[in-house]
């Protein structure tokens, strides 16, 4: 079966127009101590102070905005490892329609949280792409909602490369952007959009090395899942769509990975230099530079921080440190 047309720049640029008012103009952010690290110029977009959390926001509320009343009166439903649950249900709420959130069992208590207090209705199941999308199917089936897919939909690639349009706008002379790679609806939406306004410019993603589908697939021709997926960076673990993979394959320029070490270390630096909670999916692109997977040396780069929905409690676990003498 075809898959839908992609999302083009006016596409992307209507996005705009719907959000305004629904999703903030997040800022970016810049660190010389970060420059000298990686040899080049960083221009850090922080999704991560978006309305619930993450850019998932713009995808959403793009999706559920677009609908008509008819088509939104039953509700929607998705499923998510957690950040497009939230913004799918603080969507949804604007619109004061249900949202069926089908997560997985082991996703972080913060994502899960985020989804009860944006009023979502939760549903949990096994931790496998198979599973989540079972068990979505059979919540359409009972209730009658609308599928808003995290990723596999032009309308959610199109909220999504609102995010680089809006990084291009404010730093327009950028040599490569970096971004997150997990289903490929950022990575997409985003590559339209840089594209499209600066043609020379250089797309990567970036995933991790324990769920490399995307690398896999590109080097194949075909897409290539991994069976079991396994990661620190827990937002990144979904498989591409057909839609997506002909996205990275027509408009991205590389593809790389990095190991889990490295992402927790560009997550720490972060944290420790910017002041910025992140999450561990939203520190790969970051990673790829320390590690030295991307050649970026005197480069102006820009870098989308996706999400900052992090689980404190398992912080707070962590063995405490004694105080010097």
């Amino acid at each position: 079966m075809p898959h839908a047309p992609a999302p083009s720049l006016e596409d992307i640029q209507a996005a705009q127009v719907r959000l305004r008012g629904h999703v903030h103009r997040t800022p970016v952010l810049t660190s010389s101590a970060l420059n000298a690290l990686t040899g080049a110029q960083l221009h850090f977009k922080c999704e991560n102070l978006q309305r619930s959390g993450s850019f998932k926001a713009r995808g959403a509320h793009n999706a559920v905005l677009a609908l008509t009343d008819a088509e939104a009166a039953r509700g929607v439903a998705t499923h998510s490892s957690g950040n497009h649950g939230a913004a799918l249900a603080l969507a949804a709420r604007t619109r004061g329609i249900p949202a069926h959130i089908v997560v997985p069992r082991n996703a972080p208590q913060a994502k899960l949280d985020n989804i009860r207090r944006y009023g979502g209705l939760l549903h949990l199941c096994e931790p496998t792409q198979q599973a989540r999308e079972a068990a979505v199917a059979a919540v359409i089936t009972a209730n009658g909602a609308r599928l808003v897919h995290p990723y596999d939909d032009p309308v959610v690639q199109a909220g999504q490369g609102t995010c680089a349009l809006e990084l291009l706008q404010d730093v327009e002379d950028l040599d490569l952007l970096l971004a997150p790679l997990g289903g490929g609806g950022l990575i997409g939406g985003s590559a339209v959009a840089a594209k499209s306004v600066r043609p020379g410019i250089r797309v990567v993603g970036v995933e991790p090395e324990g769920a490399a589908d995307a690398v896999q697939s590109v080097a194949h021709g075909v897409i290539t899942p991994v069976m079991k997926p396994a990661s620190v960076a827990d937002g990144l673990l979904a498989t591409i769509k057909p839609s997506t993979f002909e996205l990275i394959r027509t408009r991205v320029d590389a593809v790389v990975t990095v190991p889990d070490a490295a992402i927790l270390r560009a997550q720490r630096l972060v944290w420790e230099i910017l002041k910025l909670v992140i999450e561990p999916s939203s520190a790969v692109p970051l990673a790829a530079l320390l590690e030295a997977r991307v050649e970026a040396r005197a480069a102006q780069v820009g870098i989308i921080l996706t999400g900052g929905n992090v689980d404190f409690s398992a912080c707070a676990a962590r063995p405490k440190r004694s105080a010097p003498p």
